[in-house]
Order: structure tokens, then C-alpha cells, then sequence
């Protein structure tokens, strides 16, 4: 049987066949280490925590077949390079432009540094890092800018689409994707999973096979509910626009109190919703309990004071999106029932006989 190695264009189909930011990163790795003579990639990643930033190495793949892919939601931050521990990077972003590294004589290995993306906000903001034996030919500098426009041109498609137009946060379109691929999916041979390894076996030019969704127990998961207490009566009082911009202003708050490689979403209305890992439910207690407590605090414009009720779930194995928010949406009935402006976690309200097992929807969308 005769093999044939991808070609340019087999690249470009698979670049723009995901629906899912996350497997552009790979895809573009892969597609630059089958197309050029090149020995690793790496794409790395600016993460903020408390106006900290360090780098992220999200994609590292090897021209042999090693590597690995990071979640960045079970990244430990403290323990990742800080941002002047890579000063070439740091060159790359603030230049915008491309970073030549021979540390090895005028002929010797190169690393080239490329920024990732086009104006994007800081906190989405990284650098491509290609390692080459030797100064790269023209033939293999025009491949890799060609490569690298398309992957620039579907993030911004994708970004458009599963963004909330308003907030900028996730749309409730985009929960169900970074739902399996932050928490439940594994696939076949390389996995956007938390320290995931590419087999060394697998050949390069092999296709794809379809994602393969093996359920498994995830690791201290959870998935917030966030409705902002009587929004409809505020919003009929000081009307549609006020009540935008102090969605903007909640919004912000938001952006503050988690990480940045926290999922955050707009469900519509008065609905947030986060998805984030915490050790243990105290700590997700904690940190929501310093969301609501912001936002309490905040001095609104012409409404002065707002609140926020608050659900959240450990994600199960076998959970479904539906689910999990139907487990938070009944922690947020609770609290409002109760007088609103609390934090409540489903699990709690479970230990302390308040309401049986959850129903699940099935596919019903709680939202829609």
C-alpha cells in the first residue's frame, strides 16, 4: 500500500475543519512539523493570575513524534516560567514582529519567534517558537506564514462565533465544545487533556480519527451559575441600556476575580456561568464567595447596589453540559428562595436533605 506524505493542502483542510479553538493549536504544530525540516514547535501562551503573568509551553511537539499538550486549566501557575524568564518572547510580543535566536554559531540551530496572534486582548496574546537546525530557507519561512495566516484567520472565525457580542465572554453556544474538551473528552491518540502525550508511534501523516469521547471521573471540575437578583425588575425600572453597561461592569468583575484560562460565559439575560478546577469544593466555595462579594460591593452606576446569586457543581463522569447546569440552577432556586445575594453549592444542599437526585433534561436546553 503506498503512503504519501500531506501535503500544503491537506493542512489547510484540516485547519479549517475544527470547530474548536483549543485543536487549532495542534493542528498548526502538526501541520508546520509534516510541511518543513523543522525539529520542535512550541506554542506558548500568556497567563495572568492577579496581574501575575507567566509563559504557558500549551502545544510542544517534536519532529521524532514526542510531545505534549497542557490544559491550562490544571496548569499550576505559580510553578510556570514568569514572563522575563523568556525575554526573546517578551521581544516578539512587544516588537510584533519576528525574532531570529542563533545560539549556536551564524549557521548553527535557530529558534525563530513568531506572535501567535493579531490584536487580541493581553490575556489571549502568546508566541510560535520554531526550533530549526539551521536558518531556514525562504520555501520554509513562506510555508510557515502561510500556515500560520490561516490558523490566525479561524481563531478570529471562531472567536466571533462563540463569543457573547456584548460581553465578549463564551456563549452558551461554546459550553457544550470546551465542556468535553476542558472535562470529559480524551481523544484518540493526542488530547487537548492536561499533560496529554503524542505518541511516538503514531505517524505523521496518518488521518485523524473521529473524536472518540471516554468518559472518565475529571479531576475537580466545577461549573457556576451566576443570575444577577432581580434583573427584570431593574432593567423595566433604568432600562435596556443602563442595564448593559453594568452587564459590562459585572463582566469585569468577573474577568478580575477568575484566571484567565478559566472558562467564562454569558448564558443570555441575567445568566453567567464559569467553569473552572479547584482543588476541593471549600476553595470553589471560597472563590465564588469573592465573586459574590465583589459585585456587592461595586458601586453601580444609578443602581448603586447589586447582587448576585450564586450555584455551582462538581462535574460528574458521564455529565453532560445539561446537567451540570441543571444541578446549579437548582442551587440558585434554593438561594432565592432563601433571600438571594448567597452561594450555594448543589452538593451542600444534597448533604442537608433539601431536594433528592437531579433529573437530568437529556438534550433539552435549559437556556434556550
Amino acid at each position: 500500500m503506498v503512503t504519501t506524505m500531506p501535503t500544503l493542502i491537506d493542512h489547510l483542510i484540516k485547519l479549517t475543519d475544527h470547530r474548536d479553538r483549543e485543536l487549532l493549536d495542534l493542528t498548526l504544530a502538526k501541520a508546520l512539523l509534516d510541511l518543513t525540516s523543522i525539529q520542535r514547535v512550541v506554542i506558548a501562551r500568556l497567563m495572568v493570575d492577579e496581574e501575575q503573568k507567566r509563559w504557558l509551553d500549551k502545544v510542544t511537539l517534536d519532529a521524532g513524534g514526542g510531545g505534549k499538550v497542557v490544559d491550562p486549566l490544571r496548569a499550576d501557575f505559580k510553578r510556570l516560567p514568569r514572563l522575563d524568564d523568556e525575554p526573546d518572547r517578551v521581544r516578539c510580543l512587544q516588537e510584533n514582529a519576528e525574532i531570529e535566536l542563533a545560539w549556536a554559531g551564524q549557521d548553527g540551530p535557530r529558534i525563530y519567534f513568531y506572535p501567535l496572534l493579531d490584536e487580541v486582548r493581553d490575556d489571549e496574546r502568546g508566541v510560535l517558537e520554531v526550533h530549526a537546525g539551521s536558518v531556514l530557507d525562504d520555501g520554509a519561512r513562506l510555508i510557515i506564514d502561510q500556515i500560520h495566516r490561516v490558523y490566525r484567520n479561524m481563531h478570529v472565525l471562531l472567536a466571533y462565533s462563540d463569543h457573547d457580542p456584548l460581553t465578549g465572554l463564551l456563549n452558551r453556544k461554546s459550553l457544550d465544545d470546551t465542556f468535553y474538551s476542558a472535562v470529559l473528552e480524551e481523544l484518540t491518540s493526542t488530547s487537548p487533556g492536561a499533560g496529554a502525550s503524542t505518541p511516538s508511534s503514531a505517524p505523521q501523516d496518518a488521518k485523524p480519527a473521529e473524536p472518540e469521547r471516554r468518559h472518565r471521573v475529571p479531576p475537580n471540575y466545577w461549573l457556576a451559575t451566576i443570575a444577577v437578583d432581580h434583573f427584570q425588575l431593574l432593567n423595566d425600572k433604568h432600562g435596556h441600556l443602563l442595564m448593559e453597561e453594568n452587564t459590562l461592569l459585572i463582566t469585569r468583575i468577573m474577568n478580575n476575580t477568575f484566571r484567565t484560562h478559566d472558562r467564562l460565559y454569558r448564558l443570555g439575560g441575567d445568566r453567567f456561568a464559569a467553569l473552572f478546577h479547584c482543588p476541593e469544593e471549600s476553595s470553589a466555595q471560597n472563590l465564588l464567595e469573592r465573586l459574590r462579594d465583589s459585585i456587592e460591593r461595586f458601586n453601580f452606576p444609578q443602581l448603586s447596589r447589586v447582587t448576585v446569586s450564586i450555584g455551582f457543581t462538581r462535574i460528574q463522569s458521564d455529565d453532560t453540559p445539561d446537567a451540570a447546569l441543571e444541578r446549579s440552577e437548582q442551587a440558585i432556586d434554593y438561594v432565592q428562595r432563601n433571600g438571594y445575594n448567597q452561594v450555594c453549592s448543589h452538593a451542600g444542599l444534597l448533604r442537608r436533605g433539601f431536594f433528592g437526585l437531579v433529573q437530568r433534561s437529556g438534550s433539552v436546553d435549559v437556556f434556550q
